[in-house]
């Protein structure tokens, strides 16, 4: 090995280090832990494949003999509280070439010593209201130089520190949301530009947010954490001299008062902000005036409820903080009926407004919040008991009005009380500040737009943690959403820290519950425990950490929830007995099937005892795999014994010889299939055949719930029904994917008709525009109509398998891998498919291309291929009435003439005939059309076989 990099002989770039990190988070140096893996990729290198890489922190270096580069073990002493180092890395490939060395990389500790942490909780000692905002502060000397400063805080609530009269950070609605029984999470800033010799000021603005939040439906219960917000922080202070020092540490000394200007706040009723009660500089050195007359002792020790007494020492984030990530301006101002002046920002978003305005003094100017309109005004009934306000009262100089710790899911917001152009307001856009990593491109407008609604539904629901929805009284950790979600937002965003943060308070929640995860985690809803273990909703556990380790070569994170995947499964096993079937308790089953009534969404045409099973039979499974990746041997024996008696009970029970699911719906097909249940070839196939001739039956229309939805198109297309796959895609009728993109939709529903075609709310207490779970089929555009897939964890070897659809001119995909940006595009030429790939450097890519060559194994760079298109289907011309009601769907010219003929004559028949018809082979057209006219059966006779004739 040479210091020299060696050229390509290709003539291309000399292969360089493009990136390098430290464990799962890129917006700090900070790291949580004192063993940081690395992860690098190398660019600008055809058909690259690491050999070994040597890694220097500046101290020593050390010798990497492995093709491993994502999640590399630390190879150094471990950090010491407080230390920091430079870290490079030089790469070399097993044809010689080589990298020179990469740029530096500042790997700082961000975590305290074992028994450093001395923050107490403080707030305010007299609250004049539960949940009371408050401001807290306190003041400390320093007497000599520093070298550097680092805060190290977090809140019961959430807080916004302050250091002689600056934010520390951009972060908002830190610390976010975590088992407050079991686990806090602390920030780490360095505040060295911050601080000063002599007099400091450390204060925050506090509040409640989720700690003081009363959780439950339609009447909210009591408060369930506690009735005040608390503030924790100290000073880790590295003088010149090399000395260090804790100051500052929130308790006995610390001053708070409760007249600032955030008078209240919490999550779901909004904020009231009185400017005129601004203190300026309350958190600068100095005595502000008679400022100090209204501050007071503060308390300390945490205000918290029965059963939340305990304050877990705080442990480092691992995850992005919240952050405002974008602005966006008013695109329009609608004229209510009542009077009003609606502001349209063009895009639903989770967020708040943000005004500048001018006005006299107590003059209160208020905001609302909705999703859509509803006659013409905002549409609040959806919010439920969330109040979803913003209140300001004016200082009457130049005020900036913008809520600071509550947030709103809104596409409108009606502003009252002062006369505001539209100019002077937008909307400010926050999420987790995740790096984005995916994304999706076709010809056909309506599947992007698609594609789309479910990136801004991820991106309002990935706040500190994932939650159902973002606007009404609920915006909880749902374990089913996530679960069946994980791996479309696994492609879209880097969300290994996010949810392997989220992972740990499900592990914590979950052992206060013998092994049953909570249907949300946090567990902010204690009545619901009494559901006991939740098929699909708990499989979070074992389904999570398999997604992260297959999407980004975590075995951490396997590691680390391996317990967690075990006392899942074994909770269930003692649940359900020693049959190998999970049956005969009450499951959400295929939540929200689109058959389901408005008021009882857990209605589904699939057996709950079916979807039970199922996810047993493939946690099981996913126990047992885990198990081998660990080298836990005896248990991946164990498991994978169990997960056959399930897979074995399951098609005793409920598959029969012929191939039909004992609840004839499509998703109890697409478990059977895509969960690997049947295993029998002729079985498969004959499930695989009833799955396509239900979809069909129902007119292409989605028939799946929470369940089967993120199944359904993979088991129709991994069987060879891809054109069936391709009509379910395409449906505009509701209920359907793109449905809610005709009625002008911007993010992803809850309901399949959220938004009735008339334009009125779904009657359903249950209504979100804004639930990302049935946007889950995002993964399947990305693996199958695009074709990029991992065919190894963390995309190590990459799947090339595009599936072109007949009705698209092109699609693409690209994803920011560990290794770097792998993409595959296709397009039509003529009478043939152009494929492009761009695999990234230490990896390999497998080919899979219809028509093309099969498995086909090429290394990194550039590739194309082509190959003919499959030939489109010859459509004959159909008999008109004796037709069969299977053949008029499948052939879009008959299916419209059918139904346009109908509609000249009477629309709610056509309505009727669309919606409730059985698209069934061996039914002809004329038993759908019984009792009607027969001038009207002989014009719909005709124009079936005048469409169809040529």
């Amino acid at each position: 090995m040479t210091d020299a990099a060696t050229p390509a002989s290709t003539g291309h770039p000399s292969p360089r280090v493009a990136t390098l990190r430290a464990e799962l988070r890129d917006d700090t140096a900070f790291v949580a832990t004192p063993e940081p893996r690395l992860t690098w990729t190398v660019s600008a290198a055809p058909a690259w494949l690491q050999a070994a890489a040597e890694i220097t922190d500046g101290i020593e270096t050390r010798s990497h003999e492995s093709g491993d580069s994502v999640l590399v073990p630390w190879p150094f002493a471990p950090l010491a509280p407080g230390e920091t180092r430079e870290v490079r890395v030089r790469v070399h490939a097993a044809d010689g070439r080589a990298t020179g060395w990469s740029a530096p990389l500042e790997v700082a500790a961000g975590f305290l010593a074992d028994g450093e942490w001395v923050a107490q909780p403080v707030g305010l000692a007299v609250p004049a209201r539960d949940a009371q905002p408050a401001l807290v502060r306190t003041r400390f000397t320093l007497d000599r130089p520093v070298e550097r400063a680092v805060l190290f805080w977090t809140a019961l609530g959430v807080a916004e520190p302050e250091l002689n009269g600056a934010p520390v950070s951009d972060d908002v609605l830190s610390p976010g949301w975590t088992a407050y029984r079991d686990r806090l999470v602390h920030e780490t800033v360095d505040v060295t530009g911050l601080v000063r010799e002599g007099e400091n000021v450390l204060g925050a603005a506090i509040a409640g947010a989720w700690y003081t939040e009363k959780y439950g439906f339609f009447t909210f219960t009591n408060r369930l954490y506690g009735t005040q917000p608390s503030f924790l922080a100290q000073l880790r202070i590295t003088y010149s001299d090399g000395s260090t020092e804790t100051v500052a540490a929130t308790g006995d000394g610390w001053t708070a008062t409760g007249d600032g200007p955030v008078v209240d706040s919490g999550i779901y009723a909004g904020e009231h902000q009185d400017l005129r009660h601004e203190i300026p500089g309350w958190s600068s050195p100095g005595r502000p005036g008679d400022a100090d007359s209204v501050w007071a002792p503060a308390r300390v020790g945490a205000a918290a409820l029965p059963g939340y007494e305990n304050v877990p020492v705080p442990e480092a984030r691992v995850a992005p903080p919240v952050r405002r990530i974008d602005t966006l301006p008013v695109v329009d101002v609608i004229d209510s009926p009542s009077g009003g002046r609606i502001l349209d920002f063009g895009q639903n978003l989770v967020g708040r407004l943000r005004l500048r305005v001018r006005g006299a003094a107590g003059t209160r100017v208020t905001a609302r919040h909705a999703e859509v309109l509803e006659d013409g005004e905002l549409s609040i009934r959806p919010l439920r008991n969330a109040r979803a306000t913003a209140t300001f009262d004016l200082s009457g100089a130049d005020d900036v009005l913008e809520s600071r710790f509550s947030f709103y899911g809104f596409r409108y917001a009606e502003v009252t009380g002062l006369d505001v152009d539209s100019s002077q307001v937008e909307a400010v856009v926050l999420h987790s500040d995740l790096r984005r990593t995916g994304w999706f491109a076709s010809s056909h407008a309506q599947l992007d737009r698609l594609h789309e609604n479910v990136v801004w539904g991820m991106r309002g629901n990935f706040l500190s943690l994932p939650t159902d929805c973002p606007q009404r009284d609920e915006r909880l950790g749902w374990t089913g959403d996530i679960q069946v979600f994980s791996p479309t937002a696994s492609f879209l965003y880097d969300v290994d820290g996010f949810l392997t943060s989220w992972l740990r308070d499900l592990s914590f929640e979950q052992a206060r519950s013998d092994g049953t995860v909570p249907v949300v985690v946090p567990a902010a809803l204690p009545s619901f425990g009494g559901l006991g273990p939740t098929a699909a909703w708990g499989d979070a556990a074992t389904v999570v950490p398999t997604v992260l380790h297959q999407r980004f070569g975590d075995i951490g994170v396997l590691a680390a929830q391996y317990p967690s995947m075990k006392a899942w499964v074994d909770a269930v096993l003692r649940d359900a007995g020693d049959t190998g079937l999970w049956a005969g308790r009450m499951q959400l089953g295929d939540w929200l099937d689109p058959a389901a009534p408005p008021d009882k969404p857990g209605q589904a045409k699939v057996d709950g005892d079916i979807v039970a099973t199922a996810y047993l039979a493939r946690s099981l499974r996913q126990v047992a795999d885990a198990a081998s990746v660990l080298g836990e041997d005896t248990d991946a024996a164990a498991y994978a014994s169990l997960a056959e008696r399930s897979r074995a009970a399951f098609v005793a029970e409920y598959v029969t010889p012929a191939g039909r699911m004992m609840s004839d719906a499509p998703t109890a097909y697409a478990l059977a299939l895509e969960f690997d249940l049947v295993t029998d070839a002729g079985v498969r196939d004959a499930l695989a055949e009833r799955l396509a001739a239900l979809v069909r039956e129902g007119g292409y229309r989605i028939g799946t719930g929470f369940v089967g939805t993120p199944l359904v198109t993979d088991a129709l297309t991994r069987a060879g029904r891809l054109a069936a796959a391709e009509r379910l895609l395409l449906q505009t009728e509701c209920p359907s994917w793109l449905y809610p993109v005709t009625m002008g939709a911007t993010t992803v529903w809850e309901r399949w008709d959220s938004l009735l075609p008339d334009g009125s709310v779904n009657p359903g207490e249950m209504t979100s525009f804004n639930h990302y779970a049935l946007g889950a089929v995002a993964d399947w555009l990305h693996r199958s109509v695009a074709g990029l897939a991992p065919a190894a964890p963390g995309y190590r070897r990459v799947r090339i398998a595009p599936r072109p659809l007949a009705g698209l001119d092109h699609a693409s995909a690209r994803h920011v891998t560990p290794y770097g940006e792998a993409s595959v595009s296709w397009v039509r030429d003529g009478d043939d498919i152009v494929v492009t790939a761009e695999v990234p450097a230490n990896t390999t890519a497998e080919l899979d291309v219809p028509l093309g060559p099969r498995l086909s194994e090429v290394g990194s760079g550039r590739h194309e291929w082509r190959v003919p298109a499959e030939p489109a289907r010859a459509l004959p011309p159909l008999p008109g009435l004796t037709a069969s009601l299977a053949e008029v769907i499948d052939d879009p010219r008959a299916y419209q003439a059918l139904l346009d003929t109908l509609g000249e004559a009477d629309e709610d028949r056509a309505r009727t005939v669309r919606t409730e018809t059985r698209w069934a082979e061996g039914r002809p057209v004329s038993t759908a059309l019984m009792f009607m006219p027969p001038a009207l059966l002989h014009a719909v006779d005709t124009a079936i076989r005048s469409a169809t004739a040529r």
